[in-house]
């Protein structure tokens, strides 16, 4: 007898119980409907990508972190990694087919990345994005949209305590040429992104060690990512700073922050959702304006739940054609660690997706049952029909451990007469309704 592999789930990964599921899909509905509400169309690329195509767009840290796929066929195929982001693969596919679809392009993705990085707290080495992008514009218009999507993103999921924080890749990049640290931009900014994590005087030893930068250079941009105040406050410290030592790259920045922020007040945003900080950079390479993270006041520690930014060059390594774009991604599993943490609504213990809890009364009446659970269904009514004729205090026990909100129950009598007993599980009451007046109900069964 062989033996027995004792089922474990992998380091990094992690199952979905029914009751995470269901919160999990009704999550994607929702980004879906956002999504859509806006005008983006979905599309979908493989899991697998080109490694010429996944290598160097992140950084030399994000090329460690790809999952190399070797095929069992062996010589004679293509080198292959999975994707670790669905920005990289739809700038592939946009450098494919942008004449065919045209620009602007608007797209929504949904679906699972991988990243070979140390798991922690709401961090995995699969999970999926649920990423919106446009395309073939450099209109700052884009950028205040992204921001509007993710706002209305979460609201949607049902979250009213969060913050939206903004930056733009020219007011750093301007600073780094007024010191002549230009050349130096990927170091430099891929440590000042650790900066919430490993703190200030460790992010300066890195710039010094990683960048060959003096210390007061590694001051300097320090002291321009802590800086505080309004966000009207900051903006006039910028314009104020960069006024004496004037930068078009810098000013440009700054300009866009300001109308980002002018348009989200215009179209109703309430002003605590959005915040600039300075020293949001967003490590990967390819961020070239505005930048996002997204953070839940009631949880910040467990991280960013929906990031991005503009990337004016990443299709450049596919086509000689300018394709710039703007766009973020939600962490769902991230997101879902975080709901299920605050005890969110979403969550709510259901392990169904039924309302109506059909209880076989008698086996012999299955075809009865059947023909009820399908006429609801055609009313829009999602309904189980338990397999097994079971005593009724079984079946109930059943129906009310999984979370449906009605039980049908009809036996010789309730035939008989031509009636259905509909009992509310949590309310513990009952109604005998005819065939009809039950169908004539099912809106209120939803």
């Amino acid at each position: 007898m062989s033996k027995l592999i004792t089922p474990r789930t992998l380091s990094g990964f992690r199952d979905y119980l029914p009751s995470l599921m269901l919160a999990r899909e009704e999550v994607l509905r929702r980004a879906r409907e956002v999504y859509r509400s806006y005008g983006f169309t979905p599309i979908d690329t493989p899991a697998c990508e080109a490694l010429e195509v996944l290598l160097g767009k992140g950084g030399e840290e994000s090329d460690k972190l790809v999952y190399r796929v070797k095929s069992a066929r062996g010589e004679g195929e293509a080198e292959m990694g999975l994707r670790f982001d669905l920005t990289v693969p739809f700038a592939r596919f946009s450098a494919q087919y942008i004449n065919e679809l045209g620009t602007p392009f608007k797209r929504y993705a949904m679906g699972p990345v991988w990243r070979g990085e140390r798991p922690g707290k709401g961090r995995y080495r699969e999970f999926w994005q649920c990423d919106f992008d446009t395309i073939g514009t450099t209109a700052n218009a884009a950028d205040i949209e992204t921001a509007l999507v993710i706002n209305d993103l979460l609201e949607k999921i049902g979250f009213d305590r969060f913050e939206v924080r903004i930056n733009n890749r020219m007011v750093l990049n301007g600073l780094l040429e007024l010191h002549g640290l230009a050349d130096k931009a990927v170091p430099l900014l891929r440590a000042l992104d650790k900066l919430p994590k490993i703190g200030r005087d460790k992010v300066a030893e890195e710039m010094m060690r990683e960048a060959g930068v003096t210390a007061p250079q590694a001051d300097a941009v320090l002291q321009l990512a802590e800086t505080t105040g309004t966000n009207a406050e900051i903006l006039d410290q910028l314009e104020a700073f960069f006024a004496a030592s004037p930068n078009e790259r810098a000013a440009t920045g700054i300009r866009d922050l300001r109308e980002l922020l002018a348009v989200a007040h215009t179209a109703g945003i309430p002003e605590s959702r959005f915040r600039i900080d300075l020293s949001i950079c967003r490590g990967l390479d390819y961020y070239t304006g505005t930048i996002y993270e997204t953070f839940l006041t009631d949880l910040p520690g467990i991280g960013s739940v929906c990031s991005g930014g503009r990337y004016d060059n990443l299709a450049s390594k596919y086509t000689k054609q300018v394709l710039p774009g703007v766009g973020a991604s939600l962490g769902l599993d991230r997101l879902i660690a975080a709901m299920e943490e605050l005890k969110h609504p979403l969550i709510t213990g259901q392990t169904t997706p039924a309302q109506v809890f059909v209880v076989n009364f008698q086996a012999a009446r299955m075809g009865d049952y059947q023909r009820m659970a399908r006429r609801l269904r055609a009313g829009g009514v999602n309904v189980e029909v338990y397999p097994d004729a079971k005593k009724l205090g079984v079946q109930l026990a059943f129906a009310e451990k999984r979370g449906f909100r009605f039980a049908l129950i009809a036996g010789p009598a309730e035939f008989e007469q031509g009636v259905w007993k509909l009992k509310d599980l949590a309310k513990r009451e009952e109604t005998t309704l005819t065939e009809a007046e039950l169908l004539t109900r099912a809106p209120s069964l939803q």
